[in-house]
């Protein structure tokens, strides 16, 4: 028989940096998780990802155990990565802040394909590229 779910909880955590303080300590100690062995658990599996900020969806039990997911990266971060910049344009319908190329888009689509609402690689291409276009980075090729 299948464990009853208590709470799902949703959070975006630094890969390998998952520590007790908030967001994490509160949002698991209030469902009786034991936090420090969530923390271990996720950062020994976000080993080598550095720098990276990931979903993860947390399914807490009756019985106080858990179960997690880790999602892929948003999208944004991987372009500002792909483009080296710090932050997103401003005024993303004004100003081009930085460029990627096509083949860059592909990749981040191939990455992000299993969290998107298709299967089809050419519609995540336009996704990833739409997000492009409203962060105010250019796309070439």
């Amino acid at each position: 028989m299948a464990k009853a779910i208590k709470a799902q909880i949703k959070l975006h955590v630094p890969a390998a940096q998952a520590n007790p303080a908030p967001p994490v300590g509160p949002a698991l100690g209030q469902h009786g998780v034991n936090i420090m062995q969530f923390c271990k658990q996720f950062n020994d599996q976000t080993k080598g990802r550095d720098g990276l900020i990931l979903p993860v969806v947390i399914s807490v039990f009756e019985d106080r155990t858990f179960t997690f997911i880790i999602k892929s990266p948003p999208s944004s971060i991987l372009l500002k990565r792909a483009a080296n910049l710090a932050k997103a344009s401003g005024t993303s319908g004004k100003e081009t802040i930085g460029k990627v190329t096509k083949k860059q888009v592909e990749e981040i689509a191939k990455l992000k394909l299993p969290d998107l609402n298709t299967d089809n690689l050419e519609q995540a291409i336009k996704i990833i590229a739409g997000t492009a276009r409203s962060m105010g980075i250019a796309v070439e090729g």
